[in-house]
């Protein structure tokens, strides 16, 4: 399976988190106060493509950090 689209899609989470001034573990608390059982060391390896995405996920990740889908997928 070709993970380049996993890599793109971890990398503009991890730049639109730091756009907002936003550490891994202040992200990966507001998930886990929202039901998400992610780590911070979960949402690390999701920045760098090692961990799938779930539909869930991008769900929260899109309203915490308050962009489009189109965002999160470019």
């Amino acid at each position: 399976m070709d993970s380049s689209y996993d890599k793109a899609m971890g990398q503009n989470i991890r730049r639109l988190r730091m756009e907002r001034g936003m550490s891994q573990e202040q992200l990966a608390a507001r998930l886990q106060v929202r039901g998400c059982d992610i780590t911070r060391s979960g949402l690390a390896k999701m920045e760098v493509g090692q961990r799938h995405i779930y539909a869930d996920e991008i769900r929260l990740l899109r309203e915490i950090l308050s962009v489009s889908y189109d965002d999160l997928f470019v």
